[in-house]
């Protein structure tokens, strides 16, 4: 079974904010998640991880709430895309679509 989540969680309130910059919050949250030994992908607009069961990804956004639980106020969407026939899929459907390309997409 392959779980993929795609993610994105920040703060949103002053007390956790430089201006309008994140990004040192999404640091500690991705330094979490590379710790833990989770595949995953940084993306600008997210994180995308995989893993074999729904509980693990569920623990993927605790352990990423852990991070900023002190903001007054969190912001974090999710989306699941959630196969029992096949397994490595954030770097499969890369292939799939760059053999009906014919070529590799820019990275």
């Amino acid at each position: 079974m392959s779980v993929l989540l795609e993610f994105a969680m920040f703060p949103t309130s002053d007390n956790c904010r430089e201006g309008s910059s994140v990004s040192k919050q999404v640091a500690k949250i991705i330094d979490a998640i590379d710790k833990s030994g989770v595949i995953y992908k940084l993306t600008p607009m997210g994180t995308i991880v995989e893993t074999q069961t729904m509980r693990e990804a569920l623990d993927v956004i605790e352990l990423a709430y852990e991070q900023v639980k002190d903001c007054e106020r969190v912001y974090s969407s999710l989306k699941f895309d959630i196969r029992h026939d096949s397994d490595d899929r954030l770097k499969t459907k890369i292939k799939s679509v760059e053999t009906h390309l014919d070529r590799e997409v820019k990275k």
